[in-house]
């Protein structure tokens, strides 16, 4: 994913309660330095929170003391106190992840390359639609569909600031339905590169309803104990190269084969 350019700062950041339990330590100065420097580190990484040199390879307090230039027993001080306050969380791995990175995150920013795809796929497909449309009004109309015109009346223009803020929010709750879904069934704790690779489908598929259709796609995969991110991805573009879109056309088609094949048991209706 795209690297960030800023990240979200809480000017209340200061009022928690942790942040002033550590401004009574010796250290207190430099364990926030390298804090906020882990916080920079994790918007440059893009990883929902977490912080790598690369997805096979954590980073060590030696190689974080050059990048930070701070002396390796500090950082590990700083490491040691914010794991303690529970402020970050360093795996079996060891790969370091920020907690409730949510709270410090630029969601916007995080999301751009994302958007940007999306956005590049509607104008496209609004351009197929224009190529087919014989009457020029008509396809006048839909190239203005969802855009707010200059001379909007404030309620037109307050009405679509709503809608895309609606929509921001759904596409948040799509994007942390399947990473907790992949979290939980075993695809890979910290595969992010997996992760975000099916993310993408969010935005680069046609279905209808992406976010559970991804899900369902994981759900065959752990029924048939296939818990790699090729299975769930081949079970998509199966059901693209079919035309079906939506979960009510998947249902029906598994209805229908099973109709056609008596010999199937079901392990075959989505891949």
């Amino acid at each position: 994913m795209q690297d960030l350019k800023w990240i979200k700062l809480d000017i209340s950041m200061f009022e928690d309660e942790k942040i002033k339990l550590i401004e009574q330590m010796p250290e207190a100065d430099t364990i926030l330095v390298i804090w906020v420097k882990l916080l920079a580190q994790a918007g440059k990484t893009n990883a929902n929170g977490y912080i790598y040199l690369n997805e096979n390879i954590p980073y060590t307090e030696e190689m974080l003391a050059t990048i930070f230039g701070r002396p390796v027993s500090t950082v590990r001080l700083a490491l040691k106190t914010l794991r303690e306050f529970g402020m970050i969380h360093i795996d079996d791995d060891s790969f370091i992840h920020i907690t409730n990175w949510g709270n410090h995150q630029n969601v916007e920013g995080m999301e751009r390359a994302r958007k940007q795809t999306r956005k590049r796929v509607q104008r496209h497909r609004e351009k197929q639609k224009r190529k087919q449309l014989e009457n020029k009004d008509v396809a006048s109309e839909n190239v203005t569909l969802h855009e707010t015109l200059p001379n909007a009346t404030e309620e037109e223009q307050e009405q679509e600031r709503r809608k895309k803020k609606g929509d921001k929010e759904q596409e948040q709750q799509q994007t942390s339905a399947i990473i907790q879904f992949w979290d939980g069934n075993g695809f890979g704790l910290n595969n992010i590169q997996g992760k975000n690779q099916l993310l993408s489908w969010l935005d680069k598929s046609s279905f209808k309803q992406p976010e559970k259709i991804i899900r369902k796609a994981m759900e065959i995969a752990c029924a048939n104990n296939k818990r790699q991110l090729n299975y769930v991805e081949g079970i998509l573009r199966n059901w693209e190269d079919q035309s079906l879109l939506t979960l009510e056309e998947i249902e029906n088609n598994k209805k229908e084969h099973k109709k056609q094949t008596a010999a199937n048991d079901g392990y075959d209706y989505g891949f």
